[in-house]
């Protein structure tokens, strides 16, 4: 379990991978480049990318690597990864369909590990635990911590309208409901802040057996979306997961009016190493 009261179900993306590439803001390429630097990456050893979706990460660390394995839970998020591997000719990575939970030790052994936008899903003192194990010696486990769906607030000032994400928020709740969906639940409602969920991660991995952690920050920069980038956006989210075409055609035809372009602040990228 990953938060008291909720159990993970194959359906928590389900519909999510084909917008998961156009609603989410890319990685920036200064976040590869200070990995690749930090962790001293020269094209050998073997990556593990756990909770990959769509290979968002994956395919930017691949080349940096001799082999490159990202490992999801759901299938349609593997296969868009696949695709889009593909599409890049990007012929090192395999992609492997298992909750993380599950991960065994003779997949390994890896020399870096990363989990970006994922270990809140997992059981996470399982997964640590695990990682820990499917490690190099001398190995590394990369947690990068970003909100590529919608960016961050702020003052700058823009020359488009930044999207509008409450009333956004109110209209994926009048449709699904006030209490936030993940699959065939909802999650109870927990008030966390981001220092208190990083202190309890940091402590998770210390008592896996893994160093405490040394961070790198990567400055954010101004983005620009379409309507459909942004509608994509919110399919992106288990919150609003796609689950059938019914939701998906109700959720488009109001979002997406009127058709505009919108703005908004890419996220400062954080990295703990």
């Amino acid at each position: 379990m990953s938060d008291a009261g909720w159990e993970w179900d194959p359906s928590l993306y389900a519909g999510s991978a084909p917008y998961y590439v156009h609603g989410r803001v890319p990685y920036a390429d200064e976040l590869v480049d200070r990995l690749a630097a930090a962790l001293s990456l020269d094209g050998t050893g073997r990556l593990l990318d756990v909770g990959c979706g769509p290979g968002s990460l994956t395919l930017l660390l691949a080349p940096r690597f001799g082999h490159a394995t990202g490992l999801d839970a759901d299938p349609h998020m593997l296969a868009e990864g696949e695709r889009q591997a593909a599409a890049a000719g990007i012929t090192n990575v395999d992609w492997v369909n298992m909750r993380a939970e599950d991960l065994p030790p003779d997949l390994g052994p890896f020399s870096v590990a990363t989990l970006a936008q994922s270990f809140h899903w997992m059981d996470r003192a399982r997964v640590a635990r695990l990682l820990h194990v499917a490690l190099t010696a001398d190995g590394i486990l990369v947690h990068v911590h970003a909100t590529t769906h919608q960016g961050i607030d702020s003052d700058v000032t823009l020359p488009h309208p930044r999207p509008p994400r409450r009333e956004i928020d109110a209209l994926v709740k009048r449709f699904l409901g006030r209490r936030r969906r993940a699959g065939q639940r909802s999650l109870p409602e927990v008030s966390i802040s981001e220092e208190d969920r990083g202190r309890y991660e940091a402590e998770t991995y210390l008592a896996a057996g893994f160093n405490r952690p040394t961070r790198i920050e990567v400055p954010g920069a101004v983005v620009v979306r379409s309507c459909d980038d942004v509608v994509a956006s919110v399919f992106s989210l288990s919150s609003a997961a796609p689950h059938s075409s019914e939701t998906d055609s109700r959720l488009r035809g109001r979002a997406s009016r009127p058709a505009r372009r919108c703005q908004s602040r890419r996220p400062v990228q954080r990295t703990d190493a």
